[in-house]
């Protein structure tokens, strides 16, 4: 039996059992990246197909998805205090079904622990099973036990699942799954296997009925994109696929992330500039500015060479956005190495930052390493890097002041409910005041800056 009637099999019978107990809900919560998130919106179309109504409320729901992250070990707590936390709700609700799945479910020691500490734990399932969805809960609802499966991270790539993405003026597109890089640090490849790109029609098809339906931006997801395509019978490199999205008809903008420093080419910076669909911004993460560090990193590349691409890249867009992250604290990592990274940005000087302190995962190269630094040393680093970013992060901002730019409209600003707020195609937010609807674009003109926002007015 295939997997696809395996499962609408399943999505029926469920449908039967849940029927006389009328109308259900169900709630989704997400930890980690955007990938995360896509993943969701696929759980989400699953959850819908099987009849259950959709809510933010832990109290209403009756089956409660938790969609983990292993990145770091904060994320993984978090998760657990949630986890843990549902114990009292299902004391209350006896029919509740919980689920834990994604990342950290692809971890024996976390799987272990969700076993035998948190019993009121219905389904666990790992990153790439979200197609399972369906059969674990009819096992469960039918034979009243528990269910615990993990991906081999052989799993092909599954099309055509139900897709139910959240209200908001982006859609999210993955292009490819998985890593081959295996950064010492990195979990990733771990719990979401060998890179599987998926075929251009499939992106494509999925970036037409998203423009169709008039969504404004489309980020392209994937843990390395610049990788996509070299699995593929009929090898297509990112740059190309660029290019395909953008001649789909519609006015949108078009993001990707992650982009790898080692498989970034001149052949995507010409593609990036040339093509107007999309949006000057670029996160490209360089993790150290110390060529020792990176090599234990096993990154693949050194500070000039990554310095290299910038200016190449600048050359071609003076005018992008880069964001980066970087990890302090790395085991080893001394101070005149940090004082290399610092060194780096002041170099690069990045719209924005993504700052970590180094967090050990098991399984990793780098967690069994001598010379792992303490706690209060890492948090000192960390401080010291996001000082130095704040004061060059409001400098990047305050140089458009006085400038106009197109803005993407995302609704009702969070810290001023009688303004709105939108993005840049650099992916700088903008705080104005109206009139505007809601994912369209108007043209504003920046009156301030802040170091994380800008303050602006539309212009007629």
């Amino acid at each position: 039996m295939t997997d696809s009637i395996a499962r609408e099999q399943a999505v029926r019978r469920v449908r039967e059992l849940l029927a006389p107990r009328g109308p259900l809900c169900a709630l989704i919560e997400t930890f980690g990246c955007q990938q995360n998130e896509a993943d969701s919106d696929k759980l989400r179309g699953l959850l819908i197909e099987m009849g259950y109504r959709m809510t933010d409320d832990r109290e209403q729901a009756d089956f409660i998805v938790l969609n983990t992250c292993a990145v770091r070990e904060h994320a993984e707590l978090r998760v657990l205090g949630v986890v843990g936390a549902l114990k009292a709700l299902k004391d209350r609700k006896p029919d509740l079904v919980i689920a834990v799945c994604g990342c950290m479910m692809q971890q024996e020691h976390r799987v272990r622990e969700i076993k035998t500490k948190y019993r009121h734990v219905d389904i666990v399932f790992g990153a790439g099973l979200y197609h399972r969805l369906p059969e674990l809960l009819k096992t469960v609802l039918e034979e009243r036990r528990r269910e615990i499966t993990l991906a081999d991270n052989t799993v092909e790539i599954l099309e055509d699942l139900p897709t139910a993405r959240r209200p908001g003026v982006r859609g999210d597109v993955t292009v490819m799954y998985g890593c081959d890089n295996y950064c010492s640090y990195c979990i990733v490849p771990y719990v979401r296997g060998r890179e599987r790109s998926r075929a251009p029609g499939r992106v494509l098809g999925e970036v037409r009925e998203l423009a169709a339906a008039g969504t404004r931006e489309i980020m392209l997801l994937g843990q390395n994109v610049n990788s996509y395509g070299h699995d593929l019978a009929q090898p297509c490199s990112f740059a190309q696929l660029l290019r395909q999205v953008c001649e789909v008809p519609g006015d949108f903008w078009v993001r990707f992330m992650t982009s790898h420093p080692k498989d970034a080419s001149h052949e995507l910076f010409e593609t990036m500039a040339q093509c107007k669909k999309i949006a000057p911004q670029l996160h490209l993460p360089v993790q150290s500015g110390s060529d020792r560090v990176l090599e234990a990193m096993n990154r693949r590349y050194t500070a000039a060479q990554y310095l290299a691409l910038v200016d190449d890249l600048r050359a071609l867009m003076p005018d992008i956005a880069l964001s980066s992250d970087i990890i302090v604290g790395f085991p080893g990592e001394s101070e005149g190495e940090f004082r290399e990274t610092l060194a780096l940005i002041e170099r690069v000087r990045f719209d924005n930052l993504y700052t970590f302190a180094y967090s050990p995962r098991a399984g990793t190269r780098a967690a069994a390493l001598p010379d792992q630094l303490s706690p209060g040393e890492k948090e000192r680093r960390l401080q010291a890097l996001m000082r130095a970013q704040e004061k060059i992060s409001r400098e990047r901002n305050e140089a458009l002041v006085g400038s106009v730019q197109r803005v993407l409209v995302e609704g009702a600003s969070k810290r001023d409910k009688s303004t709105l707020a939108g993005r840049t195609a650099g992916g700088k937010l903008v705080h104005f005041a109206g009139p505007a609807r809601e994912n369209t674009f108007v043209d504003v003109k920046i009156l301030s800056a802040a170091t994380w926002a800008l303050t602006g007015v539309i212009i007629e």
